[in-house]
């Protein structure tokens, strides 16, 4: 990559410091979050409310639209409209909660992440917002009235938008160093007569004081100063200045619990943190502190935007101090800052020669830099309360998590949607870092590292899951995610790569791969298992639920496992090249591979241990009864691809470079020929004196390549389902103790409630999967070269080379955010009035997975993480076709 300032600013320092030190950490939403519930019962949902959030103080983070704040969220800012016909100020984005949702939760907005640079010295965002009254009650009781079959219930079905009556806000920051930022909002009336608009652009202190702990006892103040400014005091800031051009008012508040509204209780103070609500909406007058003192306070900018046309606000939030004009260089600044991005972008987009793909891909890397979040979370004081609490806490009958009282969260991350999904997930943000690298290769190498820190693994080796359950089991991905990002990293560096990184890593996930040799090998027979894995219903049943008598063993955990195995053997190597006493565990894991692939491949007859079925060519999850009789779970899933994933190709000139794990290997395949046998043509070089490693040989991947290229199966128009197609006319049955279940191919949305059915495995289009097989056709590749031909699609006459077959299952999902021939985008089905109007159309949003049959979009729509692998594929099908 080519030294523009913004590179150069990334290279100033790794952290998540100096130019990042202000960024867009907020959430998209706080309330209803494990962190925030103090229930009896783990009624997280309900506890914080959507309703009552506005009036409660938040103990572990914030949330806001469109807002910035520091990097351990002390101060924040962000902006507050109201239409003049709400009965509340919109400070948050609204949705439903779980129980709400006819498919789970899920945000009832429209908001689109357009731009930003890896340090934000430039971002910009629009939301879209009602002129009339905003269909709270309307979006509730259209979900209450449709169940699982149904779509679910949008905005976009009520008529808030019809007519065009609506705002488009776009918001803007633009930093001229790292504590001086230039913040401009643009609010245009799409309507045909003028609109009343109240812009509240809001800052505020995270609430650190109410607590009881003396650290924080000394309490930070705002104070407004001549209308135009507001200064900011806080022990951890050098003195700080947010500059309003031409607002109207200064309102100044708390951020403290109206205890009135929440508990009943009497207030300490009239100034609480809905006071400012109270007072534009409401009229309340004394709501406010007319002293222009507080923690909380907003400028007020009531604005009427006339018919067709737009008004601009603008602000400085500063460490300098501006006696005169503070916005004389207000424009000049915001210029430069996109010319930056621009050329930022314009190199790390080189290579991407259609318009509309640099488009796509840039919306998804702001969509990855947007969905940064401060997560805090020390879950000893969750669980046991603070010295000081709003009400009387006397502790828990379920708490959540209690096996990882060690853990204590309190750093920035990649979410997978910050209003969805605004926590962690593991193999999540394993996927996010290797689109974050494309960018910020430092960022994605701290991403990997810090879920692998004392303060987050489990002392046993378990890397926390998420939230809801930290001991659920997601697939170990990490590993394959580190030797991405190492290798992007390297690429970057002119070929050196990191390899302190790659030693550091190694070590963590040594611990990991134990704990999973430990607790998921019942028999010590290399077959694994682990519950959903993060496939939630994927399966015949809940695949967490222990069923006695049962014995689960799971393809798809034992093809984890040997891609985790391939994985650490490969970073043995490549760490070994430096470092040669890691040749004993390149020898290791290459052993360890050998046997698990021995345990999934050999004959049912021997031991009843392989998960490969003769009759049907695929590979099955299994179970054993309690009257020793083993039965194939018959679903063709993502679980029976997962092991073509188990590939990896080693060079040579690489084996000569480590002579004493050459030796050991040559002697495992020379006295352990039953092992040697199960893997692919190792004693034949590829192309490029390449050796094979995978778990399926020459016959065994023909036949789920038959499978896997079969559009009546699973290859759709818009890349790979998650089940074959095949189960629309043939679902599966299975009798579980006198309770038939069935497992049938269902394109959109679960019609289902296993694991909460707030996703859906049986049947869409999942980015995060259709990525690692694609990277598993390529390796395939490498060593095969084009001498190994394919019919692809099956059934249709067509043959060609591996390669440009995984190139076409890119082009395949790319296509679903592109332009069809009649201007529609598939992800974008539910926006069919608005595929022609410049204001919708060219707005991408990554969803959390797609319908396997028209491409449209389905569950989290900011799920700009593991979706965000459309940048990737952007640029590999670019670099492949050049």
């Amino acid at each position: 990559m080519q030294d523009t300032l913004e590179k150069k600013r990334l290279e100033e320092r790794p952290d998540n410091r100096g130019w990042k030190k202000w960024g867009p950490y907020l959430s998209g939403r706080q309330w209803g979050t494990v962190r925030e519930d103090y229930s009896v019962y783990g009624d997280s949902w309900n506890y914080v409310s959507h309703d009552i959030s506005r009036s409660r103080t938040y103990r572990w983070g914030e949330d806001g639209i469109g807002g910035i704040s520091d990097n351990k969220q002390h101060i924040c800012f962000a902006f507050s409209f109201w239409n003049h016909a709400d009965p509340i100020l919109k400070e948050r984005y609204f949705g439903l909660t779980g129980a709400e949702g006819n498919h789970g939760e899920d945000v009832k907005e429209l908001y689109y992440y357009l731009d930003s640079t890896p340090t934000h010295s430039y971002m910009k965002m629009l939301y879209k917002y009602p002129i009339k009254l905003f269909p709270y009650e309307e979006i509730l009781q259209g979900n209450r009235e449709r169940g699982k079959k149904d779509k679910e219930f949008e905005i976009l079905n009520t008529e808030a938008f019809n007519d065009n009556q609506y705002f488009d806000i776009y918001i803007e920051y633009a930093k001229k160093s790292e504590n001086d930022i230039l913040i401009k909002l643009t609010a245009h009336n799409r309507s045909g007569a003028a609109a009343k608009l109240a812009v509240l652009p809001t800052l505020w202190f995270r609430n650190t004081w109410s607590w009881g702990y003396e650290d924080f006892a000394q309490k930070p103040m705002l104070t407004g100063i001549a209308g135009s400014q507001v200064e900011v005091r806080h022990k951890l800031f050098d003195n700080m200045k947010l500059y309003l051009e031409g607002a109207d008012e200064l309102l100044f508040s708390e951020n403290e619990t109206n205890m009135k509204r929440v508990f009943g209780k009497k207030n300490d103070t009239p100034f609480v943190k809905d006071s400012i609500n109270d007072y534009v909406v409401d009229g309340v007058k004394k709501a406010v502190n007319k002293n222009n003192i507080g923690t909380k306070m907003a400028g007020l900018y009531d604005k009427e935007i006339p018919a067709e046309s737009s008004v601009e606000i603008r602000l400085r939030f500063s460490n300098e101090t501006h006696l005169a004009d503070a916005f004389a260089d207000f424009d000049e600044i915001f210029e430069q800052s996109k010319n930056d991005a621009n050329d930022f972008y314009g190199e790390v987009q080189k290579e991407v020669k259609s318009e509309e793909q640099k488009e796509i891909q840039r919306q998804a890397f702001a969509g990855m830099m947007w969905n940064k979040q401060f997560y805090y979370y020390n879950i000893d004081q969750w669980a046991n309360g603070d010295p000081k609490m709003p009400f009387k806490f006397t502790g828990r009958a379920f708490t959540r998590n209690d096996t990882w009282k060690h853990a204590y969260m309190h750093n920035i991350l990649s979410m997978p949607d910050k209003w969805e999904y605004p926590w962690f997930a593991a193999w999540d943000l394993a996927f996010h870092t290797v689109t974050l690298a494309r960018i910020d290769t430092d960022f994605a190498k701290r991403q990997l590292a810090v879920v692998l820190r004392e303060y987050y693994m489990h002392p046993n080796g378990q890397i926390p899951a998420y939230e809801w359950n930290f001991s659920d089991v997601n697939p170990p991905v990490h590993a394959w995610a580190t030797w991405k990002v190492y290798e992007i990293d390297k690429e970057q560096r002119g070929g050196k790569g990191d390899v302190v990184f790659l030693e550091r890593i190694f070590h963590k996930l040594l611990l990991n791969f134990t704990w999973w040799v430990n607790q998921k090998d019942e028999e010590g027979n290399n077959i694994f298992g682990g519950g959903f894995l993060g496939l939630d219903n994927i399966g015949v049943f809940d695949r967490n639920a222990q069923i006695p008598g049962i014995q689960l063993q799971q393809a798809d955990a034992t093809g984890w496992m040997a891609i985790f195995t391939l994985n650490m053997l490969r970073i043995s190597c490549e760490i070994a090249l430096e470092r040669p006493v890691y040749q004993d565990m390149a020898s290791k894991f290459f052993e360890h591979f050998l046997h698990i692939a021995a345990a999934i491949n050999n004959n049912l007859e021997d031991g009843n241990m392989g998960l490969w079925d003769e009759e049907d060519q695929f590979y099955y999850d299994k179970i054993q009864t309690p009257d020793a009789r083993t039965i194939f779970l018959k679903v063709r899933s993502l679980v029976g691809l997962i092991p073509l994933c188990a590939v990896e190709v080693i060079n040579q000139d690489l084996l000569d470079k480590l002579p004493e794990f050459k030796k050991r290997l040559e002697w495992v395949l020379n006295n352990r020929p039953d092992l040697a046998s199960l893997i692919s043509r190792w004693h034949e070089p590829g192309k490029g004196e390449t050796h094979l490693l995978s778990l399926l040989r020459g016959h065994r991947m023909k036949m789920v390549l038959k499978k896997l290229f079969n559009e009546a199966e699973f290859l759709s128009d818009y890349g790979i389902r998650s089940l074959s197609k095949y189960h629309k006319e043939h679902p599966f049955s299975f009798d579980l103790n006198g309770e038939q279940l069935e497992v049938a191919y269902s394109p959109a949305e679960t019609e289902l409630s296993i694991m909460g059915g707030n996703s859906n495995w049986r049947g869409p289009i999942w980015f995060p999967l259709n990525y690692l097989i694609i990277d598993a056709l390529h390796k395939y590749s490498q060593y095969y070269g084009d001498d190994y031909e394919v019919e692809y699609p099956t059934g249709s006459g067509k043959i060609t080379t591996i390669a440009n077959a995984a190139n076409e299952i890119s082009k395949r999902l790319i296509s679903i955010f592109k332009e069809d021939e009649e201007g529609n985008r598939p992800a974008l089905q539910i926006n069919e009035q608005y595929d022609k109007d410049a204001n919708f159309k060219n707005f991408h949003l990554f969803y959390e997975y797609f319908n396997g049959d028209n491409g449209e979009g389905c569950g989290a729509a900011h799920q700009t993480g593991w979706t965000g692998l459309v940048a990737d594929l952007i640029a590999e099908v670019n670099v492949f076709e050049k």
